[in-house]
């Protein structure tokens, strides 16, 4: 191994259920799945012994038309997590800085140690908004990540932050829109700036991992060069295809998700600190335990210590029904 590695594993969202009976609200996933014509494509597909076509045209084309992004700086990627481990393998070294602004997605400090670099921390104030992270640029950071909105807080994060951080590095910046479909505001393009994408939230095909990359002109050849030869399998492309020619169930999930955050929002704030959020998800501050409390009721949250905050949770949008479940009992417990 090499001798400068360090080690922290990813804990994902999701607890493992002894019922199927558990509402999980602990994952951030689309509760109502994808389009039908996305698991119509899916199904469809039979050629297994065969390799994907690894330039993806169609699908490529496909996100032309849904970003507006030009056709030559579309990557196609194993999610947005292969996309990121692609970036750190061109871009960072042993004792290179990367910047990052917790609390956000821990994978990215993950990476980071991974790839002998030293981890440098934005601050945030009470609200969790950005505190001067262009400041903290030096020769040695060559790479810049944004979660926006951003995990676990929910929004959006300060544009003109962020492209000041673009202006003043001389490396990389990366905005993670994971959530994005679930805001109102999307990053603008810039030279030094890779945005990434996913089709596991809105669009339902998490269980796939189907994730695409905005790639700067002068990143391209490098990036070609870093990402793995065959990121997603055809069927999984002819999912993504499929629910791209079907914005409007996308659109329709999206809609009930976000009237229904209103709804969750307005109820846990007569109870908890709790903050608006841009995407399927809220943060809000409860008790010691309370995510214990409530799977032995059958519903699963995400406990927020991983982030660096404790006694911090945050829970999923999910269908109407499982989220009047989730505050009915949650009301229960506080009465």
């Amino acid at each position: 191994m090499k001798s400068c590695i360090s080690f922290e594993e990813y804990v994902p969202g999701i607890a493992i259920a002894k019922s199927k009976n558990f509402i999980n609200l602990a994952s951030n996933e689309n509760p109502y799945g994808p389009s039908p014509k996305a698991l119509e494509a899916f199904r469809s597909f039979s050629d297994l012994h065969k390799y994907p076509d690894p330039r993806y045209e169609e699908l490529k084309q496909r996100i032309v038309e849904y970003t507006g992004w030009n056709f030559e700086e579309i990557a196609i990627t194993s999610g947005i997590d292969g996309a990121l481990e692609t970036i750190f393998r061109f871009a960072v070294g042993e004792g290179d800085e990367v910047l990052i602004a917790p609390p956000t997605f821990s994978y990215y400090r993950i990476l980071a140690k991974l790839s002998c670099a030293r981890v440098v921390e934005a601050g945030r104030d009470e609200d969790f908004r950005l505190k001067n992270c262009h400041e903290l640029v030096t020769k040695k950071t060559k790479l810049a990540i944004f979660c926006s909105p951003n995990n676990p807080t929910g929004k959006l994060e300060d544009f003109e932050e962020i492209k000041a951080v673009a202006e003043v590095i001389n490396g990389v910046v990366v905005v993670d829109e994971a959530y994005v479909e679930f805001a109102e505001k999307r990053f603008p393009c810039m030279d030094n700036v890779i945005i990434v994408r996913t089709f596991s939230k809105a669009f339902g095909l998490a269980n796939l991992r189907v994730g695409y990359a905005r790639i700067p002109q002068i990143y391209l050849k490098a990036f070609k060069s870093a990402n793995t030869p065959f990121p997603i399998s055809t069927a999984a492309e002819k999912a993504a295809i499929a629910a791209l020619n079907d914005l409007e169930w996308m659109k329709s999930c999206v809609d009930k998700i976000k009237k229904d955050r209103e709804k969750m929002y307005n109820f846990l704030k007569k109870y908890f600190k709790t903050y608006p959020s841009d995407a399927n998800f809220l943060l809000f501050k409860g008790g010691k335990g309370l995510h214990e409390t409530l799977a032995e009721k059958g519903i699963l949250i995400r406990e927020c210590s991983q982030f660096g905050l404790p006694n911090y949770y945050r829970v999923t949008v999910g269908k109407e029904e499982e989220n009047r479940v989730f505050m009915e009992v949650l009301e229960c417990l506080l009465q």
